[in-house]
């Protein structure tokens, strides 16, 4: 019982610190060919936006709008990908213990 519960022990640890890397994390979304990028934390704040100028139509602000959205969706499923991939092998041990 001691075995288990000192594994059950190491699985948690290792699920903060899976955890805590993604919040520590920042990851980009891009959208028109890279001419708006949102930059957030793992923690889903957003950091940065980038736009390039060339994109910047005083007559066409809902292209912009569109492109901006489109970037913070992309930045926000690099997020949801990044989670996964530091998750996952921790997710899969724990199966082994019947949580």
């Amino acid at each position: 019982m001691n075995q288990i519960m000192a594994q059950a022990q190491q699985m948690q640890q290792k699920l903060q610190a899976a955890q805590a890397e993604i919040v520590a994390s920042t990851v980009e979304g891009t959208a028109g060919n890279g001419l708006v990028t949102v930059t957030i934390t793992g923690a889903g704040e957003v950091k940065a936006v980038s736009i390039d100028p060339q994109i910047v139509d005083p007559d066409d602000v809902e292209t912009l709008q569109d492109l901006v959205i489109g970037a913070f969706q992309a930045a926000n499923d690099n997020l949801q990908k990044l989670s996964q991939e530091k998750m996952g092998p921790v997710s899969q041990s724990l199966g082994g213990f019947g949580f």
